[in-house]
């Protein structure tokens, strides 16, 4: 499946909070030309059982509905590890979570839709 956008969990949290970057977010959400990884459904599930959010289920099935879910397969892995070892030397407090978002968007040339601060200044970010 090809995919313009990958939705961050930074996002989707503000997609589902419905906050003025969440209204941002809905834009690329409901164009139908997005992808989520894999690995952001884990963080968004750990976040929910943290803060006691009740909705994981129908909000899961919401954004396997609306993006693509794109698996964290060999090829993301290992341009993630890359990332990750370049990312770290320049960014303070960049995961290998980041690393596998990236490396999702520019495995399709795809841009990331995220609010977080690590992705500044990457040509691959569309800040909200």
């Amino acid at each position: 499946m090809s995919y313009e956008y990958v939705i961050d969990s930074y996002a989707w949290i503000e997609y589902f909070k419905g906050t003025k970057s969440g209204k941002v977010v809905r834009l690329y959400v409901e164009g139908d030309r997005a992808a989520t990884s894999t690995l952001s459904l884990a963080e968004l599930k750990e976040k929910y059982l943290r803060e006691r959010w009740p909705s994981f289920e129908d909000d899961l099935q919401f954004m396997s509905a609306r993006t693509f879910v794109a698996p964290v397969d060999r090829s993301i892995a290992l341009l993630a590890g890359e990332l990750n070892h370049r990312r770290k030397k320049t960014v303070k407090d960049w995961g290998m979570a980041d690393s596998v978002i990236l490396a999702t968007a520019r495995s399709a040339s795809a841009k990331v839709v995220t609010g977080d601060r690590h992705f500044e200044g990457l040509p691959e970010a569309i800040i909200v």
